[in-house]
Parts: structure tokens; sequence; C-alpha cells
């Protein structure tokens, strides 16, 4: 079995891999936005910054870690396997440049709002999901892949991008509030599709490599509720977010995200950390909706913060879960995760835990609560940089392409 070169080594830059395939820059781009943009955010959170003019610091926050971060994990995911779904060649080179740069071109508009016309920071904000579309939906349809209905989850989550710039330019801040929650709405929605299918497929093949008996419980009726649930929850969140029915709504997924995370029998995977962080990631699904049901339907104040329960310990501690884990075998190494990243799983739960419940526990340190998960983010996102650049950067160690 192949092993990994030295991680101390210099990287050669001329002989970067970096644009070889759609996974390594998008992936490396996560890592460093969610490590860069977590700063950022705590500077301007404890400065009284504005990085939107007359609109609130927080939706600069929101969206850049919906649309920059969380976008760019669903480019390299996408990338990576669509060519797996069709059977064709991954984007490499130049055209991958090009897309990666576009990506950036809106992050810097965005950092730059303050002093851009906002009509310019759309131009190059909103650019960046129609092209990856463009490029995703020709492979797929002539596949005839069952997956090209994941392509209408991209034109969903760029639909929102668009309202939300144009709330912004309005300055309707409840309009720009709802589409950042319908965003991360379609997000989860994504994640129940794709955690679906993944969670259970790499933990029987996890325990079957130990010689040990998976038996998993999953079925095409348990899926259809779950996703059936997740589509009520974005639809509900779109016409009436905020409200009693949406904490209704969000109580049915909960109990349906229970009962299917229950049949996948986490308990077996914990001795495998790049299966039992999957585990960890779409357990906080049940957790953040049902605390969403129970602050919007019940009024419970300790819930207050399940938003933060849905992105921070859902959307990225799965992102940093499939990165993890996708970087090493698109690299042709042994999919054992390295010594730090174990750690970087419970760092990331550890800050939604903080962000979540620290408030409600000591009401008069709530300022120092959200720094401290911030502190705990950046600590999770830095590991991943640091043990991961150099896997990303370098060619595979099997000598294949990709």
């Amino acid at each position: 079995m192949p092993t990994a070169p030295p991680q101390n080594l210099p990287i050669d830059v001329s002989a970067s891999a970096l644009f070889n395939y759609g996974f390594r820059p998008f992936f490396l781009a996560a890592g460093a936005y969610a490590l860069l943009g977590l700063i950022a955010w705590l500077w301007i959170y404890a400065t009284g910054g504005q990085p939107l003019p007359d609109q609130l610091p927080q939706f600069w926050h929101g969206h850049e870690m919906l649309y920059g971060f969380v976008g760019a994990a669903i480019a390299g995911f996408l990338l990576t396997a669509v060519p797996s779904w069709t059977g064709t060649r991954g984007l490499s080179g130049t055209p991958l440049i090009l897309l990666a740069s576009l990506w950036l071109a809106g992050r810097l508009a965005f950092a730059a709002a303050s002093v851009l016309p906002l009509a310019v920071v759309a131009v190059f904000d909103l650019a960046f999901f129609p092209l990856l579309g463009g490029l995703l939906l020709p492979p797929l349809l002539r596949a005839r892949s069952r997956n090209a209905p994941l392509l209408l989850v991209l034109a969903g989550i760029w639909l929102t991008d668009v309202v939300f710039v144009y709330a912004l330019m309005t300055r309707d801040m409840v309009l720009a509030r709802t589409m950042l929650l319908v965003a991360i709405d379609i997000v989860l929605l994504l994640v129940t599709v794709i955690g679906g299918r993944i969670v259970p497929a790499f933990t029987t093949s996890a325990l079957l490599a130990r010689g040990r008996v998976a038996n998993l419980r999953s079925s095409r009726w348990t899926d259809g509720i779950v996703i059936g649930a997740m589509i009520a929850v974005v639809f509900v969140d779109v016409i009436a977010p905020w409200q009693r029915i949406a904490g209704g709504i969000a109580a049915v997924a909960a109990l349906a995200h229970a009962w299917r995370f229950i049949g996948w029998r986490s308990w077996k995977s914990l001795d495998e950390p790049l299966v039992w962080s999957l585990h960890l990631a779409y357990a906080w699904l049940p957790v953040g909706l049902a605390m969403k049901a129970l602050h919007l339907a019940g009024g419970v104040a300790w819930a207050a913060h399940w938003l933060h329960a849905l992105t921070i310990g859902v959307a990225a501690a799965m992102i940093l879960a499939v990165m993890t884990r996708a970087a090493l075998g698109h690299t042709g190494r042994p999919l054992r995760a390295p010594r730090l990243i174990a750690s970087a799983y419970v760092l990331i739960s550890a800050a939604a835990v903080t962000r979540v419940f620290a408030p409600s526990i000591a009401p008069g340190a709530y300022r120092w609560s959200v720094m401290a998960a911030g502190a705990l983010w950046i600590c999770a996102f830095a590991i991943f940089v640091v043990v991961y650049a150099p896997i990303l950067l370098r060619p595979r160690i099997d000598g294949r392409q990709g």
C-alpha cells in the first residue's frame, strides 16, 4: 500500500498540482477562507467595523461564510463528483484557474463593498455559480445522470444570492435576512441528499474493511420522507420565516432526521475518525432543527441560537469531514486521517457547542462566547490548512493524473 511522502518537505511551486483537479483549489480555498474570513469577522465584531454600507455587519459575515466558504466547498465537491458520476475527465488547467479566479474576485469585491458600488460588487459576486453550473451541466446531461437535479440546488443558492444583493441595494434588511436563512436551508438540503448517500456507504465500507458486520438500517422510504421534510423547510422559510409554522415543519424534519440517523448505528464507527466525523456532523441536523422548533414554536429561550447549530455544527463540520476524506482518496493516499485532523473535527463541534449554548449558560459573557467559538473554529481550519495544503498542492502519490 502506498504511503504519503514526508510532510515536512518544501513544496516546489513549479511542480504544483493545484489546478490538476477541481477539488484541489476549491478545498484549499474553502479551508483558507474559513480561517481568514473568521479572523476578519472577529476583528469586525470586536471593533464595530462596517464592511457593508448602511447594513448590519452580520450580513457580510453570513454572506461570505455561505457564498464564499460553503460555495467553494460545494464547487470542489461537485467538480470532483460529476466526473465520477459521468465517467468524464475532470476540469483542470486554464478553465479551472479562471473559475477559481472568479470565485476569488467575488470575495475581493465583497471585501471592498464599503467603497465599491454595490452594482459592481454584484457583478463579480454573482458570476461564479452560473459559470460553475454551466461547466457541470453538459456532462450530466450527456450521461443522463440521476444527479443532474442537484444543479437545481446550485441554482437555488445562486438565486438567494441574487435576491440578497437586491435587498442590500434597496436596504431591505428583512428580505436580506430571509435570503440568508433560505440559503442555509438549501445547503442543509444538499447535506441531506449527499449525506444520506455517503454516511451509510462510507460507514459500511469502513466496517467491512475491519471485518465487522455493518447491518445499517437505510431505506428509500426513509430517505424520501427526510428529503421531503427538508424541501418543506425551504419553502416555509421562503413564505413564513421565523414563524410558528416554520417551527412545526422543523420539528417534523428533526424527527425524520433522527430516525434516519439512528439507523446508521454511529457507535460502530467510533474508532475511525474519517467516519465518525461524518456522523458527528449529521447528528447536529436533528439537534439544530429540534432547537429551531423549540424556539419558534415553543418560545424556548435557550434554543435561540439554533441557526449556529445548523451552520457550524452541520454545514462546517460536514464540509471539514468530506474535504479531509475526499482529498486523501483523490490524491492516492490511504483513507486514514492524519493525526491532527481528528482534533479539528472535535474543535469545530466544540465551536458549535460554545456558540449555541454558552450565551444561555452565561448571558453576561455573550461577547466572550462569540470570540471563544470563533477561536475554536479558527483552530480547526488552521489545522486543516496546515495538514492538507501540502496534500492539495503536491501531485498524487500513485503517479496517476488528478
